[in-house]
C-alpha cells in the first residue's frame, strides 16, 4: 500500500535542481521538493516558493495533482536561480 502511495506522489518527469553553489539534485516528487525547500532553499521569501510549498503540500494531501505541484516547483526553481545570481 505504501509503495502505491509513493508512486502516486512522484512526478512523471523529475526536476533537476542546481541553485547557486549547491550540487545538482534530482527531485522526484512533492515530498522531495518539500524536503529541499525546507532544508536547502536559498530564497525563502519568493512568491513562487510560497506557492510551490503550498501546492506540494496540497498534492500530498490529494487536493491538487502532483503535476500541478511540479509545474509550480519549476517556477520556484527559476525564481531561486534569479535571486542567487
Amino acid at each position: 500500500m505504501l509503495d502505491v502511495q509513493i508512486s502516486k506522489s512522484q512526478w512523471n518527469k523529475p526536476v533537476c535542481v542546481a541553485v547557486g553553489e549547491a550540487d545538482e539534485q534530482l527531485v522526484k516528487g512533492p515530498h522531495d521538493a518539500l524536503a529541499l525547500m525546507t532544508e536547502k532553499w536559498p530564497f525563502l521569501r519568493g512568491a513562487e516558493f510560497v506557492r510551490a510549498r503550498s501546492l506540494c503540500r496540497a498534492a500530498l494531501d490529494g487536493r491538487r495533482t502532483v503535476e500541478e505541484a511540479r509545474i509550480q516547483f519549476e517556477q520556484a526553481v527559476s525564481e531561486a536561480r534569479a535571486h542567487s545570481n
